[in-house]
């Protein structure tokens, strides 16, 4: 690697830590909460507001649900915390959902959890990223006007960010995150205060106006579709609960409580935001559409604004600090949201690498200690999405969630037969009455979380969730069939025993294309090899360069033969090749080592120029059987300046009598 690549890298990423440092990045709670909870605490920021957007197909009366259908989402939310905080505490490896699924449940299983959660993660991103864009485009028209440019840079930031380390990630996005809840709280609590105390009537920008709905006559089973559909929509509050399960190593010991503390207080957060919007939001009159053309009596340059902005303008009316303030930190925190599945995703694929699901890089951290492949991995996967969908919320999360309660289903189900099983052996009746209660609890879990995964299906099959699906299919069986290809290779490798015979005899082969300095160092070693056959081969692929290559050899003082190959089409690797495989077929017992010499140079560009008829005769001839291929390096000057600008002194080095290299 150049200096300058090296340079910008540690710019970038800053310097490399030691294996033995893991130890430093584990997070206290205070910062675990904002790297682990920051996703669903700012899914109320746009989950309150599919709510409105879905029941606003049915005109400005079917706002008066909201507030229930908030009520039924933070039930389904405290039920999922409570339950999750049981699968801390019994399986605090860091494999969340997929160990548990696939401990009691079986691999398949376990892959369905795992294919469920790595398009969740990649959704995620996807839509904060996307809803930060909305609520900044509500103060700085240039950034609705780009959405996705806004998007795909922001991802690239983020990338950078956690390329450096989750404990420096984390301490980065604390203040944001806390920012956040506390100007949310300010928000909500001056708004309300207002409200019920001071007694004052406030009016959002959008109350005025009337809503041409799109269908404003339903009844019976078509408006309960749509009440089930906004559930379904407000349950994308739920999203990130589960990454705490897959962080628990990230945390500091003792590790379950510290996780199941910081799940606690993520689910108490997020509840009280979740219910104090669509409260507020209903008190002051919000009208919210899904096409703003459907407004009745908005200007014709009306820009729609999102909800926390409309609430944010409504409340701090008279001091635009505090609007552009919380307009800002929630576009922040959506950004930031993000980076739980930055820390989730790369630890699972991490997890499903070490069990030989996905490429084994994907298993090994970087010289930051992050999972740096995973985190690229998932920025291009967030960043096909983005462009794809144009960065539009409505439109992404219609893809969002199904994941997420598939995992949630399979983890409870699975968690109910990890008390059962271990109710069987367990006589201490303090530990069964515990278990007990946990059972229940996974239990209600489940019956809930299985109930949502029916409506989410069944409501968003058809407006995209069939693409999550597919896309959830698709991985699962690419899971598959790495595991089945390790798998082979492992068979191969170990089931036959090394027999220990050696080849009768050894035939050395040096290719030649020129008399040179690198020509006869590979003569010489390969002469030091002590070969029963060696030998020394040429292309003619110029006939007036291989008669002189030919009497120049022959004056020379070289005693190994020189053989001709003719290439009446001028090619290189096809004739070396036939003649491999002819000596292979002549003394099939015999194993024939191919010496090739090699410039080694000291600039990218140079490896441009030289060693191209090299790389391709050692890609080919690594595919032959019986054939050994040794490079033989010859290092020119450019390549001993690099080497030399890289050396450094040792510790103690000129103390103890060694050159100065300074």
């Amino acid at each position: 690697m150049s200096k300058l690549t090296t340079a910008a890298k540690r710019m970038l990423l800053g310097r490399p830590f030691r294996s033995d440092s893991l130890g430093h990045t584990l997070l206290p709670k205070r910062i675990a909460l904002p790297i682990f909870a920051s996703d669903a605490m700012s899914s109320v920021a746009y989950a309150p507001e599919e709510i409105f957007l879905v029941l606003s197909a049915a005109g400005i009366s079917a706002f008066v649900y909201a507030p229930w259908v908030g009520i039924a989402v933070a039930v389904v939310m405290a039920v999922v915390v409570a339950s999750y905080r049981q699968n801390v505490h019994a399986y605090p490896s860091g494999g969340g959902d997929y160990e548990v699924a696939t401990t009691n449940l079986g691999p398949n299983a376990g892959l369905t959890v795992g294919s469920a959660l790595l398009v969740d993660y990649v959704l995620t991103v996807a839509v904060s990223i996307s809803s930060a864009a909305s609520n900044i485009g509500s103060a700085v028209p240039f950034v609705a006007e780009h959405k996705v440019l806004f998007a795909v840079v922001a991802i690239a930031l983020l990338t950078a960010i956690n390329l450096r380390g989750v404990r420096e990630s984390g301490k980065t996005f604390a203040i944001p995150t806390y920012a956040f809840i506390v100007g949310m709280f300010f928000m909500l609590g001056w708004g309300l205060l207002r409200i019920y105390v001071f007694g004052e009537e406030l009016t959002a920008e959008s109350a005025g106006f009337g809503l041409d709905a799109e269908d404003e006559h339903l009844y019976g089973i078509a408006f309960a579709f749509l009440i089930a559909r906004a559930f379904s929509s407000g349950c994308a509050a739920l999203t990130g609960v589960e990454a705490i399960s897959n962080g628990v190593p990230a945390f500091r010991k003792p590790k379950s409580r510290n996780a199941a503390t910081t799940l606690l207080l993520l689910g108490t957060i997020s509840i009280v935001l979740l219910m104090g919007i669509i409260m507020l939001a209903q008190k002051i009159g919000i009208v919210y559409a899904h096409n703003p053309d459907n407004l009745v009596g908005a200007p014709a340059d009306y820009h729609q604004k999102t909800l926390i902005a409309q609430l944010a303008e409504t409340v701090f009316e008279g001091f635009p600090i505090g609007f552009f303030f919380l307009t800002v930190v929630t576009a922040l925190i959506l950004v930031l949201a993000a980076n739980t599945a930055f820390n989730g995703f790369p630890v699972l694929g991490s997890v499903l690498a070490q069990d030989r699901y996905l490429p084994r890089q994907l298993h090994t951290r970087g010289d930051r200690l992050a999972f740096s492949n995973g985190i690229l991995f998932l920025s291009g996967a967030a960043i096909a999405f983005v462009v794809l969908f144009g960065a539009e919320v409505t439109k992404l999360i219609q893809l969002y969630i199904v994941g997420v309660f598939v995992s949630f289903v399979l983890s409870q189900t699975g968690m109910l037969r990890h008390w059962t099983r271990l109710l069987r052996t367990e006589t201490d009746d303090a530990q069964r009455s515990r278990m007990k209660r946990s059972r229940v609890i996974n239990a209600i879990g489940l019956t809930l979380t299985g109930t949502v995964l029916v409506i989410v299906v069944i409501t968003k099959f058809f407006a995209g969730a069939y693409i999550a699906i597919a896309v959830m299919v698709a991985i699962f069986a690419v899971m598959r069939m790495i595991r089945r290809h390790y798998d082979s290779v492992a068979r191969e490798l170990d089931e036959h025993e090394w027999d220990g015979v050696l080849p009768s005899r050894s035939h050395s082969i040096v290719l030649v294309s020129r008399l040179h300095l690198p020509t006869r160092r590979a003569l010489a070693y390969a002469r030091a090899t002590r070969p029963d056959t060696l030998e020394a081969i040429t292309v003619n692929v110029d006939d007036p360069d291989t008669r002189a290559l030919v009497r120049e050899w022959e004056r020379s003082d070289i005693n190994v033969p020189l053989k001709v190959i003719e290439s009446p089409y001028r090619e290189i690797t096809k004739p070396v090749l036939d003649y491999v495989k002819r000596v292979r077929k002549d003394a099939p017992r015999d194993v024939v080592t191919v010496f090739i010499p090699e410039y080694v140079v000291g600039h990218w560009w140079e490896q441009v120029l030289h060693n191209q008829s090299a790389l391709r005769l050692k890609g080919r001839l690594l595919f032959e059987p019986g054939v050994m291929v040794t490079s033989v390096p010859w290092q020119l000057s450019s390549s001993a300046k690099a080497r030399a600008a890289g050396v450094t002194n040792a510790p103690g080095a000129v103390r103890r009598g060694y050159e100065d290299r300074t």
